[in-house]
């Protein structure tokens, strides 16, 4: 038995297999569709942004769903959230006092926007978090982990000593967490998925990320680190199962899915109607975690029109070499 398959035997084991939940109350007289090498298809423009938050907020507890009630009363106070944002400003407000705050309201009320106000059930469950274990829906960290940019900056380096102290979707290389489709974004949580009988391309819209997952091969013999990782894949029923490993180091994220070179990614995609793919993910790195964590949600088939529009990222490109330029400049005028 391969190395991969050992190692989804023994995350089947921590994976709730719900690849058999049916979104629809009509799964009974459901088809899937098929491509014509007789594989679920899964081809198409699909939403994966969600409001329901990554952790689950530590006074819910173990606390899984919320009632029928509780989302409509959270789905109600967001959209409350997105009407204020999105009220004129008042033309006539006076300047901020010196020190305050400068606020971006006029963006905020765009990038509000993106998502609706909409809890995206799992089997008709409104989850309290995208992850399920451990039990209280967080990310066991472990503590006195450094990843990649906690090191630089233990070493003394700051964000603008170089280009690499900068974030990446600055730089235009990438954006979100070690895989784009892994957390619910926020901004253009949009992909596009081609498939063929050995290859599934996984496109998001950031940055144009094009993420190749080869079916049924090994893992690459080199351990060279990736944008994305290298990534195999291999059918499981009608569920493709996904494992990833070497990854770039500067793809950890502090705010979301830190990772260190042990970091490991298996995920699930198992179409339940014709527009909904139960997508799940477990994350294994023991340096960076004291356990294994799972997670799931539901990805939503765009309409016709709402396809993946290009991503011409280029600001950090222009703006990189005057960031630098004013940090040093800055570091010149305090040594005099």
């Amino acid at each position: 038995m391969s190395k991969l398959r050992i190692y989804i035997t023994l995350t089947i084991i921590i994976v709730i297999n719900t690849g058999s939940l049916a979104q629809n109350d009509d799964s009974s007289s459901w088809v899937m569709q098929r491509t014509e090498h007789g594989h679920p298809d899964f081809q198409g423009y699909w939403f994966f942004g969600s409001r329901t938050p990554l952790q689950r907020s530590p006074d819910l507890g173990n606390k899984q769903a919320y009632s029928e009630t509780e989302a409509e009363e959270l789905e109600l106070a967001m959209q409350n959230r997105l009407d204020q944002q999105d009220a004129p400003l008042e033309p006539n407000r006076g300047a901020p006092e010196k020190g305050a705050r400068i606020g971006q309201e006029a963006d905020d009320a765009f990038l509000g926007h993106y998502l609706p106000a909409e809890l995206i059930p799992i089997n008709g469950e409104y989850k309290t978090s995208v992850i399920y274990h451990p039990t209280d829906g967080r990310i066991p960290r472990r503590e006195g982990f450094l990843d990649f940019h906690a090191k630089r900056r233990a070493s003394g380096l700051k964000d603008t000593d170089g280009p690499e102290g900068q974030n990446l979707s600055g730089r235009c290389l990438m954006f979100g967490a070690a895989v784009p489709s892994l957390t619910p974004g926020m901004m253009n949580p949009n992909l596009q998925i081609v498939q063929t009988k050995d290859h599934i391309m996984v496109l998001t819209e950031m940055i144009h990320d094009a993420r190749i997952i080869r079916i049924n091969e090994n893992h690459l013999p080199f351990n060279i680190p990736q944008w994305m990782g290298d990534s195999v894949a291999l059918w499981e029923g009608d569920t493709l199962v996904v494992h990833s490993i070497n990854f770039r180091p500067e793809q950890s994220s502090s705010r979301t899915i830190a990772l260190s070179d042990e970091f490991e990614l298996t995920e699930r995609y198992t179409l339940v109607s014709d527009d909904e793919i139960l997508y799940e993910f477990t994350v294994v790195d023991n340096k960076a975690y004291e356990q294994p964590f799972s997670g799931h949600r539901i990805l939503t088939r765009n309409r016709p029109e709402e396809r993946v529009y290009e991503y011409a990222c280029h600001e950090g490109n222009y703006s990189l070499p005057g960031i630098l330029a004013g940090a040093r400049r800055l570091e010149s005028e305090n040594n005099n």
